[in-house]
């Protein structure tokens, strides 16, 4: 399963990021890509998430 974070964004005081992985839908056995906007920290807990 392919992972990767691919932004930083920077909007007023706040620094986020844009992580994107993807998944595999146990219904259908398609490859899905889910997007998400976090603060820095929380990345890597989204990323390990199966």
């Amino acid at each position: 399963m392919a992972k990767k974070s691919v932004a930083s964004l920077q909007t007023g005081s706040k620094r986020l990021s844009k992580a994107i992985r993807m998944e595999k839908s146990p219904k259908t056995g398609a490859y899905m890509f889910v997007e998400k906007i976090m603060s820095p920290d929380l990345v890597n807990d989204f990323l390990d998430k199966k």
